[in-house]
């Protein structure tokens, strides 16, 4: 089997892993703007040769793996250089976009939409681990433009993975994910600006960080190159959500100035069952 990433930091490489333990005769090939990456991976073992987009033309499968807007800047020059049976999934975690940028494509049929439900806050081929995917989520938009002997493919492979295979438009797609991806990400980005705005000395953020400040900013170490054209490219989602927490910590506040104890209580308790959603996920 011959595997393309187009990308080559947590999410192909963590997927590299997975890959080479799976088909141990796999010969993964890299593309990747900056050759120090490819280096790097290659020192990693996460890609056997460096590649470029005519060297895809004998992948069986391409992964891609880059920030949103260059996914859907050259998806299109993927679909011209791959051969007739190629398969190419994109990971990017908006999906409508990069669908309406090859809806029109000759290769359409070649193509899959694909977000997975998984990663970490670190970026780059270092920060490449094993079972990534394993029990994940992978959510497949517009499936049923792929053709449907490597949508088949593609399914049995993400089985393989043990992931969860979901379906959903694409427009959708982006619509939830703002609320449950993209404004966790914005609220540890600006809950980090805070504390570093409002506390200068490092060492009694240190001292008095507990386990539940760590927890709530440890997204804030996430890849601001990743994740402003995520925001930049569901930015209706995105103000969509901001405005409704907004209002929420509007009327937190309000209530607390207030001293409305009975109301604050009730509404955090009502609050308290999202962690009942979360335990059967």
């Amino acid at each position: 089997m011959n595997i393309g990433f187009v990308g080559i930091g947590l999410m192909n490489g963590s997927l590299s892993l997975d890959l080479q333990r799976l088909y141990p005769n796999v010969v993964l090939q890299g593309i990747s703007r900056k050759d120090a990456t490819l280096n790097r991976a290659v020192e990693l073992g996460l890609i056997h040769q460096k590649g470029t987009l005519d060297t895809l033309a004998n992948a069986d499968m391409v992964f891609v793996s880059i920030p949103v807007e260059a996914i859907a800047k050259l998806l299109p020059k993927i679909l011209d250089n791959i051969g007739d049976n190629t398969l190419v999934m994109d990971f990017g975690s908006t999906k409508a976009a990069i669908c309406e940028a090859v809806a029109t494509h000759p290769k359409r049929n070649q193509f899959l939409a694909a977000h997975p439900i998984a990663g970490t806050e670190f970026s780059g081929p270092d920060a490449a681990i094993p079972n990534l995917y394993d029990g994940k989520t992978m959510m497949l938009c517009e499936a049923q433009q792929t053709r449907p002997d490597l949508l088949l493919h593609a399914e049995n492979f993400l089985k393989k993975l043990n992931m969860v295979v979901r379906r959903m438009d694409p427009v959708a797609h982006d619509r939830h994910i703002a609320y449950v991806s993209h404004l966790s990400h914005i609220t540890s980005f600006m809950l980090g600006k805070t504390v570093l705005e409002k506390e200068p000395d490092e060492q009694s953020i240190f001292d008095m960080a507990g386990s539940g400040f760590a927890s709530t900013v440890r997204l804030a170490k996430s890849s601001p190159e990743m994740w402003m054209p995520i925001f930049i490219q569901n930015k209706h989602n995105v103000l969509e959500t901001l405005n409704e927490y907004i209002s929420n910590l509007n009327l937190f506040k309000e209530k607390l100035e207030a001293e409305a104890v009975e109301e604050l209580l009730a509404e955090m308790k009502y609050i308290n069952k999202i962690g009942t959603i979360l335990e059967h996920k």
